[in-house]
């Protein structure tokens, strides 16, 4: 088993639960943190009154932050930070819009919202909505409101996907971009157990709802897209059903699977192979899926903690990241399981003491031939409180990143400064930029892998290193 190494910790101050790496090109070293917090009243109702409790107050915040390769030891640098109501999900769309990146979020107010990145020096004429924008000099981009639909009344939006994973992939070192023939869609669920498609228009700015459905008996936990016929959808709930639904005709289920135990909280189509899925519930399993025949999973592999995010690595098609809760985040090798049908391998699993993880994702930057320092291991104790997000919130085109030599060839990292090489909390290279390159990943040879991880109740968000074989 290989190890990961932590590389800077950072106190999102309320409570983490999802963390994105942006996945367009020139855009990769931003990173996008939400979080969640359960504001309890003062003091406790008071069991003789007949009046009606206010509901209690989810708090939210959004953070972005920039990967600065040029500090050593906070390579992480806060650019901004916006209030909101409690984030449950957010998800970068794969492709530009109207020349801009987009973030959507699902939040507690039972909202879709639609972020745009714009260029810092357009906030200079709304800074009232940017109070808590901090060095926002050093990013020079910015997330601004773009739109938002209420899903339902009297919900929490629990989850959201778009249709355009498979766009981000590469096909013979180039990016499969979308045609113009396909929409461009959101797949969200809701805490009253129900799914909503959603149609963004060509500049974003407008969200259309095409159809909801009842889904589940409880939460719909999870949302997710088959990323290869994006009229097919998948869903997980707290009743601890998988279903497949077609969009086409909408609260109609293609099947139904019993196969989790408990509720399904995760759910992610590769984007690499056609008709391969993988699933993770509160069982503490994650299981692979062919998606031609859904009666039986192609492997199943316990993790020892709920599973509540997934993600695919964004080149190597093999590795898949979990968020396991109390069990921290582990990296699986899903080579045999596919071919095999065997138990998936775990290459990477750091449990982090007295700390849920609820986000993790894989960084797009990748680098060219890299050279290892030695790195300091996962800090041994962080983190404060325990806590389950379900008793909480009272529910359950782009190519490579590489660097380049004076030459222009891409064969390293640029080295931080002395002192991080002599500390080892970074890579030890001889290169002096770094841009986006037209390489596959395979030509890149890359072997070393970057990712975040953010966990509840310990308001911690995680930068990691990994070297993969």
């Amino acid at each position: 088993m290989t190890g990961a190494y932590a590389l800077q910790t950072v106190d999102t101050e309320l409570t983490a639960d999802a963390v994105e790496w942006c996945p367009l090109r020139g855009l990769r070293h931003l990173l996008a943190c939400g979080t969640y917090q359960l504001r309890r009243a003062d003091e406790p109702a008071d069991p003789q009154s007949k009046e009606v409790e206010e509901p209690q107050i989810r708090l939210g915040r959004l953070f972005l932050y920039s990967f600065n390769e040029n500090k050593s030891t906070h390579p992480l640098v806060e650019v901004q930070r916006k209030d909101t109501s409690a984030i449950l999900d957010m998800k970068w769309c794969h492709i530009p819009v109207a020349g801009h990146a987009l973030l959507g979020l699902a939040d507690a107010s039972g909202s879709i919202q639609l972020l745009r990145l714009a260029e810092s020096e357009l906030l200079k004429w709304k800074p009232e909505e940017f109070s808590h924008c901090l060095s926002q000099e050093k990013s020079g981009h910015m997330l601004e409101p773009l739109s938002s639909l209420a899903l339902e009344q009297h919900c929490l939006a629990l989850s959201l996907d778009w249709s355009t994973g498979k766009t981000g992939r590469l096909l013979h070192g180039f990016a499969v971009s979308r045609t113009r023939d396909q929409p461009l869609k959101i797949i969200s669920s809701d805490s009253i157990g129900q799914l909503h498609l959603l149609m963004v228009n060509e500049t974003g700015s407008r969200l259309q709802k095409v159809a909801s459905w009842q889904a589940h008996q409880f939460e719909a936990w999870i949302a997710a897209f088959n990323y290869w016929h994006t009229e097919i959808v998948y869903s997980g709930g707290d009743d601890g059903l998988l279903r497949g639904w077609d969009t086409r005709a909408p609260g109609r289920f293609l099947f139904t699977s019993m196969r989790h135990s408990m509720g399904v909280c995760s759910i992610q189509s590769s984007p690499h192979r056609e008709h391969v899925l993988a699933t993770g519930s509160y069982d503490e399993h994650i299981l692979l899926w062919d998606t031609r025949n859904m009666k039986q999973p192609l492997a199943d592999t316990p993790v020892q903690g709920g599973v509540w995010r997934i993600k695919w690595h964004p080149f190597h098609h093999h590795l898949l990241l979990a968020a396991c809760m109390h069990s921290g985040f582990k990296i699986l090798n899903c080579q045999k399981a596919m071919e095999e049908k065997q138990e998936a391998t775990v290459l990477a699993s750091h449990t982090l003491p007295n700390s849920l993880v609820y986000g993790a994702d894989w960084s797009w930057l990748l680098f060219h031939s890299l050279q290892l320092a030695p790195s300091r291991p996962c800090p041994s104790n962080l983190g404060t409180k325990t806590a389950d997000l379900k008793g909480a919130s009272e529910l359950p085109g782009p190519s490579c990143e590489c660097m380049e030599d004076n030459d222009g060839e891409g064969y390293g990292v640029k080295p931080l400064t002395e002192d991080s090489r002599e500390n080892g909390t970074w890579l030890q290279a001889t290169a002096t930029t770094m841009r986006d390159c037209g390489q596959s990943p395979e030509e890149a040879n890359s072997a070393f892998s970057l990712l975040a991880t953010c966990s509840f109740y310990d308001h911690a968000l995680h930068l990691w290193e990994w070297e993969g074989n």
